[in-house]
């Protein structure tokens, strides 16, 4: 017993002299751990919530949602017919695990794809291809109960071309006409190749009018839903063909589908697949919903780029305009459309052209059913912002309206409306009957 005291009081004041050095070896450690498990947290707790692939006939589009932004960087090997999405901090999820198997055989462009780890926080999904090809990235926010997205496309390398150009065709009409001096006879008028579709064809010795038909929404993007479930995007697609079908009954009409089937479109593609069919008039199908079920009855919109002229109008704008995040498109703060005097005045015309279009429309409408507003609406609906080609908007119904979603779901108001609006579109081209074209186009 003494031993032990003996030692213990020699011992204690080595152990003592040492605790400062104790201490601070063991707060190192500390920070250490605290270091690593921050670095885990920081880079590999994003985690990937959702993928969704989708094909198109122009595209395929592959989209990861996530709760954290995702740091990525995108490799293509050359001549691999490979795409790598580097991951960085990606927690391997089973949203991510799933993503393998929902590649179609019949996607034009994906043959397979895989996820690996290169590292330890880094996750790398390869992606097999069929034929050479383009792929695009970008980044999307939060919105509408949607997190933070990484959205890749893959186009064929021609059509890659095209959709990273920063204008529209149109602005090589721009550029142009601006190099060319206006005269004293002409200084004040809109140049020639700006007029529209219209005022191009009075001179042309023709037969055929071409009426583009798009129908609202489609793909990833439902449109509005009835309180039955009825999808606006169906609704706009059933009326969209039976629009066409009659419309190509008449000797001096022709129609494109804009969507032919259930796939998504950004709304600036929309307008440009009615450019390059050469339309004469373009014409967006929709059957919206609003929050006062009672609210029932249909309408036509042409553009405005002066406000909305209601409060309805104003929102159903916004919401159609909104249709591009939903898809995943990244929007430009730049309309190029409007940026120019020389569209400007082209626009002003064709707004005239499109608000003596809706009128006849929508008296032809008021027909088979109530019309919500009796005078043509106008606001800024982004798929009408064609500068050369008269455009408006049919709201069929309205979706949100139990009723009224009965009727869209009919085969006998779908074609009714179809016959509709196709006299609308002729009692406009009577009204203009020195307005032809020589060319058929061909939907794309």
């Amino acid at each position: 017993m003494l031993k032990t005291l003996v030692t213990s009081a020699t011992t204690f004041p080595i152990i003592a002299a040492r605790l400062p050095q104790v201490l601070l070896l063991a707060c190192f450690s500390l920070i250490c751990t605290f270091i690593t498990l921050f670095s885990h947290s920081a880079f590999a707790n994003t985690k990937i919530t959702s993928t969704r692939l989708w094909a198109g006939p122009e595209y395929t589009r592959l989209t990861l949602e996530s709760d954290l932004p995702i740091n990525y960087t995108l490799d293509t090997l050359n001549n691999s017919r490979r795409i790598i999405l580097n991951l960085e901090g990606v927690t391997l999820t089973p949203a991510l695990e799933s993503l393998p198997g929902k590649v179609d055989a019949k996607d034009p462009f994906i043959r397979g794809a895989r996820v690996e780890r290169s590292r330890p926080q880094m996750l790398r999904l390869i992606i097999g291809l069929k034929m050479n090809a383009a792929p695009k990235t970008f980044t999307l926010d939060p919105m509408d109960g949607f997190g933070h997205r990484l959205v890749l496309d893959i186009y064929p390398p021609e059509q890659a071309a095209i959709s990273n150009k920063k204008e529209d065709p149109l602005m090589a009409l721009v550029q142009e006409f601006e190099t060319r001096v206006p005269t004293k006879n002409n200084s004040h008028k809109p140049p020639e190749g700006l007029s529209t579709n219209l005022d191009r064809n009075a001179r042309k010795p023709s037969k055929n009018y071409i009426v583009a038909i798009d129908a609202g929404h489609g793909g990833k993007d439902p449109g509005a839903i009835g309180p039955s479930g009825t999808r606006e995007k169906d609704v706009t697609l059933a009326i969209a063909k039976k629009l066409k079908a009659r419309i190509d009954k008449e000797a001096n009409l022709r129609a494109v589908l804009i969507r032919d089937n259930d796939y998504f479109l950004p709304l600036e593609e929309r307008r440009t697949k009615a450019r390059r069919a050469n339309a004469d008039l373009f014409i967006s199908i929709h059957a919206d919903a609003v929050p006062r079920l009672q609210v029932r009855g249909s309408s036509v919109y042409a553009l405005s780029e002066n406000g909305a002229t209601s409060t309805t109008a104003n929102w159903l704008a916004k919401k159609e305009n909104e249709s591009d995040l939903i898809g995943g498109v990244k929007l430009d703060n730049k309309d190029h459309y409007l940026k120019k005097t020389l569209i400007d005045l082209s626009l002003n015309a064709t707004i005239n052209d499109s608000i003596k279009l809706a009128g006849n429309v929508l008296s032809a409408i008021g027909n088979i059913n109530p019309l919500n507003k009796r005078n043509v609406e106008q606001a800024g609906f982004a798929v009408l912002k064609s500068p050369d080609i008269p455009s408006i908007l049919v709201e069929t119904a309205f979706i949100s309206n139990p009723s009224e979603e009965e009727k869209l779901r009919s085969e006998t108001y779908q074609d009714k409306m179809a016959n509709a609006i196709t006299a609308g579109i002729k009692r406009y081209f009577s009204s203009n009957s020195g307005f032809a074209r020589t060319e058929v186009a061909q939907s794309e």
